[in-house]
């Protein structure tokens, strides 16, 4: 039995092992996105049929004549917009969006580190987003220039939300404007598409919305999803395409698409989304693409269409996905363990309203854990404990029977069953531990609210290794950037201290095996997130004060 609890151990930690391999970044992993990836937002998606003016409500402005002018008669225009949370520019090619930065992230903890830029594209010439209206017409262009009905636009705080709009018409005789809101306070941006078929011929398309996307070359988290995401039929679809030339196509209803990476999002979303078509495709020089189309709308002469959309790009924020609605705060999703990291999240965002400090909240969240497990760990110690006496009787028992092994374990069960002890309880602190572990290591590695969060000391990012003073030269199985990990040599100091207060097993060699388990963890830890060494760190020095306290009252 005592081979049973080593194998139980033994058996955890390759879970762990066999976790952090499949799941954490490798180095090749973006070897298949060696090309550029283009990322474009989806081109319009879903039409609202037969809903000729916006429900939010839109200015239209400018002359009649002035739609009535074609695109081969503007020049390419860039519009700047500024608000307190985002800087972006707008083109009128398209339109669409050549740079989105976000104000209040930076790409790496230093104060003067460039913001966060969502539009990754290399080429001027690609759409980053580009909603349209598509027909048969051989002669519409998808890129076309568009009027756009005025300059820059500046937001301060107080500012009410303000309108740009592009206007175009096409050749076959149809009429598009496209008009954006913009918000002081919000990352959503609201648009409107409406269509007038201005020509005496019936006209048939299909709204359409399309994203483009350069994948980083090396994943930031630690296993998050990094591509393009649907809300398909209810159910979140990850789209994954790997390979140059492959194509998905998916039907169903298209609540939103987006494109997220470990803690950013570029999402559309549709007022009232319809059934519709989505293609995703990797070309074969790396661009991602993601378009979604709705079924064929019809347009009499001088009919006219609208579909309503949000625009969101933005920090991949739970509060502020569940606050836009639309399911979209089903795009942080922490995989097997989503309901329990999220439920942590929740806890820790309630202790860093009051502490203002992520580090501080961890270890309140592992108090909180470790007493909520306390009566089962505390039952699990006494039994070790009384494990412990039993080992004279076990060895005569093994020496009694040593050649032959059915009868020395039916002496043993029966040994356990006489003095009431669990011989797997020595497993059952760290198993019952397990998915909160996961959880958190998932949760440190995709969420946006530990992103860049300091500790004290020399810990300044909690979801990123802990390393104090930077080597110039690299250390085998670590991770850059390269340094000591003070946290994570003290987090396998403490398991060591526990491993020699808790009760070794009767064989020698199962102690010794026993005795590694703290450099395998050690060597492990070493390129986790500080906040997940710092978690096992405290919940170790729990268990071992815990420990203390029994052996003390049973002395």
């Amino acid at each position: 039995m005592e081979k049973r609890t080593v194998l139980a151990f033994v058996l955890s930690f390759l879970v762990l092992i066999v976790w952090m391999a499949v799941f954490s970044p490798k180095q090749d992993q973006k070897q298949r996105f060696e090309t550029p990836i283009e990322k474009e937002p989806p081109r319009e998606i879903f039409d609202s049929p037969g809903s000729p003016d916006m429900q939010r409500p839109v200015t239209s402005q400018g002359p009649e004549r002035q739609l009535k002018e074609t695109a081969s008669e503007v020049d390419e225009k860039e519009i700047e917009i500024t608000t307190p949370l985002y800087k972006a520019v707008f083109t009128n090619r398209g339109p669409t969006i050549k740079s989105f930065k976000l104000k209040k992230y930076r790409q790496t903890i230093a104060p003067d580190s460039p913001l966060i830029e969502l539009v990754s594209l290399e080429r001027n010439t690609d759409e980053f987003f580009l909603m349209n209206f598509k027909t048969s017409s051989p002669i519409q262009s998808e890129t076309m220039l568009y009027q756009v009905d005025q300059g820059d636009i500046r937001l301060d705080p107080e500012s009410p939300p303000k309108d740009l709009v592009f206007h175009s018409v096409t050749p076959d005789g149809l009429m598009i404007r496209q008009t954006f809101r913009f918000y002081a306070d919000q990352y959503n941006i609201d648009m409107d598409m409406n269509v007038v078929n201005q020509s005496e011929r019936p006209a048939n398309g299909v709204f359409s919305a399309s994203i483009k996307a350069l994948p980083p070359k090396e994943k930031k988290g630690y296993y998050s999803y990094v591509g393009i995401v649907l809300l398909l039929n209810g159910q979140l679809e990850e789209m994954e395409i790997e390979e140059p030339s492959e194509e998905k196509v998916s039907d169903g209803q298209i609540d939103w698409m987006a494109y997220e990476d470990d803690y950013f999002i570029s999402a559309i979303i549709s007022e009232e989304p319809v059934p519709g078509k989505f293609r995703g495709y990797l070309s074969s020089l790396g661009i991602l693409e993601g378009t979604c189309s709705t079924p064929p709308v019809l347009l009499n002469p001088s009919q006219q269409k609208s579909s309503l959309y949000t625009l969101y790009f933005g920090p991949r924020d739970l509060g502020i996905l569940k606050e836009i609605g639309k399911g979209l705060d089903r795009a942080v999703d922490f995989g097997w363990f989503d309901i329990i990291a999220k439920g942590l999240l929740y806890v820790l965002l309630f202790f860093n309203k009051f502490i203002n400090n992520y580090g501080v909240s961890i270890i309140l969240l592992t108090i909180l854990v470790k007493i909520l497990f306390w009566p089962l760990t505390h039952k699990s110690y006494k039994s070790m404990k009384e494990m412990q006496k039993l080992q004279p009787i076990m060895a005569k028992i093994r020496e009694k029977y040593k050649n032959d092994k059915q009868k020395m374990n039916q002496e043993m069960m029966g040994l356990y069953k006489t003095y009431k002890v669990n011989p797997m309880s020595g497993c059952l602190p760290m198993i019952v531990q397990l998915p909160v572990f996961f959880a958190l290591f998932r949760l440190l590695g995709s969420s946006i609210e530990l992103r860049h969060a300091p500790f004290m000391l020399w810990i300044n990012d909690l979801a990123a290794p802990d390393r104090l003073f930077h080597f110039p030269f690299s250390i085998p199985f670590m991770t850059p950037p390269h340094g000591i990990p003070v946290l994570t040599l003290l987090m396998g100091a403490s398991m060591f201290i526990q491993q020699k207060m808790t009760p070794t097993p009767g064989d020698p060699a199962q102690a010794k095996m026993m005795m590694f388990m703290p450099v395998i963890f050690t060597f492990m830890f070493i390129n986790f997130p500080s906040g997940l060494v710092l978690y096992w760190l405290i919940n170790n020095l729990l268990s071992i004060g815990q420990q203390y306290r029994i052996l003390k009252r049973s002395a």
